[in-house]
C-alpha cells in the first residue's frame, strides 16, 4: 500500500512538473487530452488513487511526453 501511494504522488508530482514546464492551465491539458477538469485536478493532487493507462495516455500525449517520463 505504502509503494502504491508512493507513486500516485510520483505521478501527481511529475504531472504538475511536466505541465508546468509545459505552461499549460489544468483546463488546457484537459482539453487537449479530452479528460474533464475535474479528472485532471483529481490525478495532479493525488485523490485519483489510480488512473487508467487510457488517462494516462491521454495525459502524456497532452503534455508532448511518453507514459513513462510521467511515471519516473
Amino acid at each position: 500500500m505504502a509503494s502504491n501511494l508512493m507513486s500516485n504522488n510520483k505521478i501527481a508530482s511529475n504531472f504538475k512538473k511536466l505541465r508546468a514546464q509545459k505552461g499549460y492551465s489544468q483546463e488546457r491539458v484537459a482539453r487537449l487530452a479530452d479528460l474533464s477538469l475535474n479528472t485532471v485536478i483529481r490525478i495532479e493532487s493525488g485523490v485519483n488513487k489510480n488512473p487508467t493507462i487510457e488517462t494516462l495516455t491521454k495525459l502524456a500525449n497532452a503534455l508532448e511526453v511518453s507514459v513513462d517520463e510521467l511515471l519516473s
